[in-house]
C-alpha cells in the first residue's frame, strides 16, 4: 500500500527542486553576461535545453508534432514563451540586478488576467480578482518607485516586464492554441525548444561579435543555464502538471521570486533594498488574490496555464 504522505513529500520536493531551478535562471543569466552577449546567451540556452528533451524524447520514443498547422502554433508558442523573454531578461539583466528580475517575473500572472479581461473572457472576475490585479500591480509601482531619484525605471526594467508580458501573451495563445493534440509532453516541449532555437539563430547576426575568451564562469553559467534551469525544468513542470495538476505547479512561481532576491544577495552581493522586499509581497499578496476568485465555466481559464508549452 502507498502512503499517501510519501506521495505528497515526493510533490513538495519536486516543487522546491523547480523553485531553486526556476529562481536561480536570473543568477546564471548575470553571470553568463559577463562573457556573452543577450542573443547569444538567448541562443545557446534554447539549443541546450532543446538537445537534452530530444534526447529524452527519443529514448521514451515519443515522435515530435507533425504538420504544417502544429508547427505554425509551436513556433508562435516558441516566440511569446522562450526566444522573445530569453532575450528580454537577458538584455534587462544588463542594468537591473538578478532578484528584481525574478520579481517581476512574478507579475506575470496579473499581465496574464488583464490580457484575459481586455479579450473580454467570460470567466467571472469577481471582486477579489479586480482587487488583487490593483494589488499586483501597486506592488510593481512600489518596486519602481516613478517619485524618487534614481527610480528603477530604465529599459533594462522596461524589458524585464515585457518577457512577463510576452510569457502572458503566451499562456492565452497556447491555451487556445494547442499545439498537438495526442502528443506526450516531452514531445511538446522538445519541439518548441527546438522552434525556439531556430527563432534565436535568426538574432544571432545582431548579437554582437563572437566572444574571444568569455572565461570559466560565464561558460559554466550558460551551461546550467541551458541544461538544467531551462532543459530539466521544463521536463519537472511537465511532470508536476501531469502527477499533481497545474495549481501545484503554480505554487513555484510563489517562490521564484525569493529564491531569486535570496541567491543575487548571497552569491552576488546584490543590495536588497526595502522597496524590493515589499513589492515582492505586495506583487504575490495581489497575485494570491487574484487566484481566490471564483472558479470559470468549463472552457474559460480562471486560472492561466504555466509558461510552458500546451499539454
Amino acid at each position: 500500500m502507498r502512503d499517501g504522505s510519501g506521495g505528497g513529500v515526493r510533490a513538495g520536493g519536486r516543487v522546491a527542486v523547480l523553485a531553486l531551478l526556476w529562481g536561480s535562471t536570473f543568477l546564471w543569466i548575470d553571470l553568463a553576461l559577463e562573457g556573452f552577449s543577450p542573443v547569444q546567451i538567448t541562443f545557446v540556452r534554447c539549443a541546450l535545453g532543446a538537445a537534452l528533451l530530444l534526447v529524452l524524447a527519443r529514448r521514451a520514443g515519443v515522435r515530435l508534432p507533425r504538420g504544417r498547422k502544429a508547427v505554425g502554433r509551436l513556433l508562435v508558442a516558441a516566440f511569446l514563451c522562450n526566444t522573445l523573454p530569453f532575450a528580454l531578461f537577458s538584455l534587462g539583466q544588463q542594468s537591473v540586478d538578478s532578484g528584481v528580475a525574478g520579481v517581476l517575473n512574478a507579475t506575470t500572472p496579473l499581465w496574464s488576467l488583464l490580457i484575459g479581461l481586455v479579450a473580454g473572457e467570460r470567466g467571472a472576475l469577481g471582486g477579489r480578482r479586480l482587487a488583487g490585479l490593483a494589488t499586483g500591480f501597486a506592488g510593481t509601482v512600489l518596486i519602481f518607485a516613478p517619485w524618487q531619484p534614481g527610480a528603477l525605471a530604465g529599459w533594462g526594467a522596461l524589458a524585464l516586464l515585457g518577457a512577463a508580458v510576452s510569457y502572458a501573451l503566451a499562456f492565452a495563445w497556447m491555451g487556445r492554441m494547442p499545439a498537438g493534440q495526442g502528443v506526450p509532453a516531452i514531445g511538446l516541449s522538445a519541439a518548441q525548444l527546438t522552434a525556439a532555437t531556430v527563432l534565436a539563430a535568426l538574432l544571432l547576426p545582431w548579437g554582437g561579435p563572437p566572444p574571444e575568451a568569455p572565461g570559466t564562469v560565464p561558460v559554466l553559467a550558460l551551461l546550467v543555464l541551458g541544461i538544467f534551469a531551462t532543459g530539466v525544468t521544463f521536463h519537472l513542470t511537465y511532470r508536476t502538471i501531469l502527477a499533481e495538476g497545474p495549481t501545484q505547479a503554480a505554487a513555484v512561481g510563489y517562490l521564484l521570486p525569493v529564491v531569486s532576491v535570496l541567491l543575487g544577495a548571497v552569491v552576488l552581493g546584490e543590495r536588497v533594498g526595502w522597496r524590493v522586499v515589499a513589492g515582492m509581497a505586495v506583487v504575490l499578496a495581489g497575485v494570491v488574490l487574484t487566484r481566490w476568485g471564483p472558479k470559470a465555466p468549463a472552457g474559460d481559464d480562471g486560472e492561466r496555464p504555466e509558461p510552458l508549452p500546451a499539454r
